[in-house]
């Protein structure tokens, strides 16, 4: 919740709070109310902004930010031992009860040099790219950028096929026998691009987490997946060795 107050301990509001996605008081209401400039209005706004506890769109004044985040198990996404209806994505988010949606792009493309290094494949080689925009309760959640090795369409088609598939990469490859056996995460923040920040409706001041996974069969890498996660909507946690201790500490 949002709490403007005014001067002398009051609050903007009947009672005090604005709620996620309520809509502020025009520039000239808070200036007349704040009995301050709109130039200190503006900047007091704009600080809102920058802090991603508000959003501004042009003509529609401000709006307090709905920040009902998402949280991502990373070590168990794609773990094939856990049961699953359709892609891990799916999955995950019909699980904590939300409503997940995407849409899917998929070319040969050639492969860009850090994907390329990571791939261990020649920069500018053919690879397949399968993008996916996704949606949780119809909000732009996150983007996701694949890149297959040419050499793995020959075991496994699908690949380029437009479209979705249902059940997920990673369980497809596995029934063609190219299982992913392991792989590697690096975690990275920063600044979205203006076509990152158009896709995930960000507004300024709040950064995107970019989420690499490289993925491993038995002798060499077999995808390179970037997913670029909004800052302000999304919590990521990894559970790594014997964690029976935590019920405990939950019952207490």
């Amino acid at each position: 919740m949002l709490h403007v107050q005014e001067p002398g301990g009051g609050h903007v509001g009947d009672n005090g709070t604005y709620g996620p996605g309520s809509r502020l008081p025009s520039e000239a209401e808070l200036a007349a109310r704040f009995d301050a400039s709109r130039n200190t209005v503006r900047s007091g706004l704009k600080l809102l902004v920058s802090q991603g506890l508000v959003t501004s769109s042009q003509g529609l004044g401000y709006e307090v930010s709905k920040h009902e985040v998402f949280e991502l198990n990373a070590s168990r996404f794609e773990n094939l031992t856990f049961p699953q209806n359709g892609d891990a994505f799916s999955t995950d988010v019909t699980n904590a009860g939300r409503r997940p949606h995407q849409t899917f792009r998929v070319e040969l493309t050639p492969t860009p040099g850090y994907v390329a290094t990571r791939l261990k494949v020649e920069t500018g080689s053919r690879s397949v790219l399968r993008f996916c925009h996704r949606f949780v309760d119809n909000v732009p959640w996150s983007t996701q950028a694949t890149h297959y090795p040419d050499w793995l369409l020959a075991e496994a088609p699908r690949l380029a096929e437009p479209g979705d598939i249902a059940e997920g990469t990673t369980r497809y490859l596995a029934s063609v026998d190219v299982e992913q056996i392991g792989y590697r995460d690096e975690i990275s923040t920063r600044m979205p691009t203006p076509d990152e920040a158009r896709l995930l409706e960000v507004g300024a001041g709040v950064p995107v987490m970019l989420w690499t996974r490289t993925g491993y069969s038995h002798d060499r890498p077999i995808r390179c997946t970037i997913t670029t996660l909004r800052g302000d909507l999304n919590r990521m946690n990894y559970e790594i060795g014997d964690l029976s201790g935590r019920d405990g500490d939950e019952a207490e």
